[in-house]
């Protein structure tokens, strides 16, 4: 298993020269704890804790997994320690009020820290990972009791949280949740049923664990509209602060995995357990897209973090490994034959990986600064300012949880593919990354869910199509102030004329999807991937930028060559995989009755 190192030049470079966080961080409410100093010794905390405590117990949590016995779980060794660490470095109340025991740092710190941790160890990171979206829930609908209640223990990292929503029967549909909420005569609701897939639904690394569930009260309404959300702790709170009787939920069973193998997955059984309702009775899916949203960007952050993860495997294997000569010519002529380094197609490996990671990267720390928006906005009570980002955010979404874990999972192939035979072997550790990998398309919504969120939803009926109008305007602003420059011309140009293409398919989909509502489902994944593609070029055109004016002015604080590196990548990006947009383009226009027109029964292999 390659060792984790954590890439602070390349955080450095986004956060301080292309970003100007130091700048966005002054406009926060709570932005003025986040001086350089302090952040720079965040940086290098997290890095350190997770190169030297979390990267080492990857493998061997991997090879372990979890023990599950009369109910108990049990995390693999090392993991309590690891989590007891995390705990005393006070990581888990990063960006939360100090009132609530936090640092009151910006959430967009939390995010870059969590990719950090999810880049050492994806399994380790989804125990606190999950209590965030939890923390936030609460934060934003709880009574101030429930804040008072559960933020202090939650924001310490002493107790854990959860998100339980998937049914046996049902998991993207929730208007088919079964579980029930029936009210006692004390104000509190007896939740009975069963859920699935819980992450972290159960484990030994906190004293409790609080589960956020969906669950219906009997005069509801049918479907979506009469879901309810409530809190259900492992062990009811008691009045001193600390934890009191076990409540009647459990762990029925951990599932066998393919993959993130360390992170207990559970099966819950409410059985009568008590509940707490938060928010208003039978508007708990608008609560829970809170817990969802906070999510989808962490899952995100996977198709960075296995990206970065199998780059910084494959690279010096690469670099080590001789086969044959290179086509040019002898490149060690000392050795038997070539670092493979030298063959083009390992080279078109390892810049798609740098790409993907980078670009990535690059995405989600934009995101993270529209997360600092939102919370400051819900801080300051100002809900016109929190709407607005939210949806902002909201259309990034779909296309970073999307688009984002698809190219981490080909970036994760690509590394085993450079290793060879050895990729497929346990020990290398590259095998292990595409299996982890392998979950982040498929959890917080497929990318088939992803792409009819971002098309259906977000696109055309919320927006009818102003949403890529207004995005494309954005690019095409900055295509005009770079449009002169030697570095940036061919970027400016390549990014007009896909703006122009992106803003001509939405319109064609638009009218399309009046006569034929299959070809909104029949184009969607073709749209977010081209959506995606579009969205990293600009990214990387932005980075470019950046990096041309540190070479040109000489005052950057990185060395030169990290910024030819940059514009490098940038090139292979526009001309390698930015094309991949026009199969995507010519496949969405296509009639939907391709895909419809045979008959179910004769999906057969058995005429």
């Amino acid at each position: 298993m390659p060792a984790y190192k954590a890439p602070l030049h390349d955080i450095r470079f986004l956060m301080n020269e292309v970003f100007d966080f130091s700048s966005h961080y002054k406009t926060l409410s709570n932005g003025e704890y986040a001086d350089s100093e302090t952040v720079n010794m965040i940086l290098e905390g997290a890095a350190d804790f997770c190169e030297n405590v979390l990267s080492p117990l990857n493998q061997s949590g991997d090879e372990e997994g979890c023990h599950f016995e009369n109910g108990e779980v049990k995390t693999p060794k090392g993991f309590k320690e690891a989590y007891d660490q995390f705990v005393q470095g006070g990581w888990q109340g990063l960006s939360y009020p100090e009132e609530f025991g936090g640092q009151n740092l910006p959430q967009s710190l939390n995010l870059i820290k969590s990719e950090m941790m999810g880049t050492a160890n994806w399994s380790f990171q989804m125990y606190p990972g999950l209590s965030v979206g939890c923390i936030n829930t609460i934060m934003q609908f709880g009574t101030d009791e429930q804040k008072n209640t559960y933020l202090p223990h939650l924001v310490a990292g002493t107790w854990a949280g959860t998100m339980c929503l998937t049914e046996p029967h049902c998991g993207t549909d929730l208007g088919q949740v079964k579980t029930k909420a029936e009210a006692n005569a004390d104000g509190t609701y007896a939740i009975s049923g069963t859920k699935i897939f819980i992450s972290a639904g159960e484990h030994d690394l906190t004293e409790n664990i609080i589960h956020i569930v969906l669950a219906r009260l009997p005069d509801a309404p049918a479907g979506t509209k009469g879901i309810s959300l409530f809190i259900v702790p492992k062990f009811i709170p008691s009045t001193d602060g600390g934890i009191g009787e076990r409540n009647p939920v459990t762990c029925g069973s951990l599932e066998h995995k393919m993959g993130i193998r360390a992170s207990a997955t559970a099966v819950l059984n409410f059985d009568g357990a008590t509940g707490y309702l938060i928010g208003e009775p039978n508007r708990g899916l608008h609560a829970m897209f809170t817990f969802m949203n906070t999510a989808r960007i962490g899952t995100a952050i996977q198709g960075v973090a296995h990206a970065e993860l199998a780059f910084q495997g494959a690279l010096p294997y690469a670099k080590d490994r001789m086969s044959m000569r290179a086509l040019s010519g002898k490149k060690d002529p000392e050795k038997v034959a070539d670092a493979i380094i030298h063959h083009a197609d390992v080279r078109r490996m390892l810049l798609t990986q740098k790409a993907i990671a980078e670009g990535g990267r690059s995405m989600i720390y934009y995101a993270a600064q529209l997360a600092d928006k939102m919370n400051d906005a819900l801080l300051r009570g100002d809900e016109a300012a929190f709407k607005e980002h939210d949806e902002h955010l909201g259309f990034y979404t779909p296309i970073l949880k999307g688009f984002l874990t698809e190219l981490g999972f080909e970036a994760a192939n690509h590394g085993m593919q450079v290793y060879g035979g050895h990729g497929y072997i346990k020990e290398w550790g590259m095998e292990q990354i595409v299996r982890d990998s392998r979950i982040s398309t498929l959890y917080e919504g497929t990318t088939g869910i992803q792409a009819l969120d971002l098309i259906g939803r977000k696109v055309l009926l919320s927006s009818k199509g102003k949403v890529i109008r207004d995005y494309t305007a954005e690019i095409l602003k900055f295509c005009g102030q770079h449009a002169t420059n030697k570095y940036m011309r061919r970027f400016a140009w390549d990014l007009t004329k896909i703006c122009a293409q992106w803003n001509a398919l939405t319109v064609r989909l638009m009218l399309a999807a009046r006569k034929d509502r299959d070809a909104v489902s029949s184009a969607s994944v073709d749209f977010l991937m081209f959506s995606g593609y579009v969205m990293m070029a600009y990214f990387w055109a932005q980075q470019a930028a950046a990096a041309s004016e540190k070479l040109a002015d000489g005052n950057g604080a990185e060395v030169p060559e990290f910024y030819k590196a940059k514009i490098k990548v940038a090139d292979f990006y526009f001309e390698r995989l930015l094309p991949r947009t026009q199969g995507h383009a010519e496949s969405m226009i296509n009639p939907s009755k391709t895909l419809t027109s045979l008959a179910p029964e004769h999906f057969s292999f058995d005429y």
